[in-house]
């Protein structure tokens, strides 16, 4: 974490890396939390510079509702504290808020990308395995417009996840994957209400990049 601060705070000054680093803190819990009320066994969070951060689940999920849900509560925590900045913002006027949430509105919208070890590709396991291949469309096109270590390094480490939805499956893991009509319900509003929420939070906090705080 503290390497992440000087990492951050390096490029774009400490009061904004500083603010980056507890939203990137505010979304893994968000996961935890949810992980710890099912009683998975989880690791603390691991911020890894320039690529943000994790937690490692140390046992597997008992099916895919619960894999959903883990997924889908760092999003929807992160965008709570996307969400808090710009309140600070509107109540200060201090643009370093506004730069902030526009940020984390950004982050948790590219995390909910149906693909690979993205949030999202661990909720649309409740939806359809279908999506995997939207997601996987979508981070092709993003690496061709603007090459990335990390977009690459999401592409490659889709591929072997991606062949295991479409092959044939013992009945074990044909289990894992059976979701009710509810279920799935439930997860599609959360998961695609969560999108158009973030893409208004990010069209709200824009501010011009010559706007943008310095150190």
């Amino acid at each position: 974490m503290l390497l992440s601060l000087v990492a951050y705070a390096w490029i774009w000054g400490w009061k904004f890396a500083v603010g980056f680093v507890m939203l990137l803190l505010i979304h893994e819990c968000g996961h935890l939390i949810v992980a710890k009320k099912f009683g998975l066994k989880v690791g603390a969070p691991v911020f890894i510079p320039f690529m943000g951060a994790i937690i490692a689940l140390k046992e597997a999920p008992k099916n895919a509702w619960i894999e959903a849900q883990v997924g889908i509560g760092g999003p929807m925590l992160g965008t709570l504290g996307a969400g808090i900045c710009e309140l600070i913002h509107l109540a200060t006027g201090n643009q370093l808020f506004r730069a902030l949430a526009y940020v984390g509105f950004l982050l948790n919208l590219f995390n909910l990308a149906p693909v690979g070890f993205l949030d999202g590709g661990r909720i649309v396991t409740a939806l359809s395995p279908w999506l995997w291949i939207v997601g996987f469309a979508i981070i092709v096109g993003l690496t061709i417009l603007h090459p990335d270590l990390i977009l690459f390094l999401i592409l490659i480490f889709s591929v072997p996840r991606l062949f295991s939805l479409f092959r044939a499956k013992t009945d074990e893991e044909r289990r894992y994957f059976e979701v009710t009509p509810g279920q799935r319900w439930t997860m599609a509003i959360m998961y695609f209400g969560l999108i158009a929420l973030l893409v208004v939070g990010m069209q709200i906090s824009h501010i011009p990049e010559d706007a943008m705080p310095t150190r």
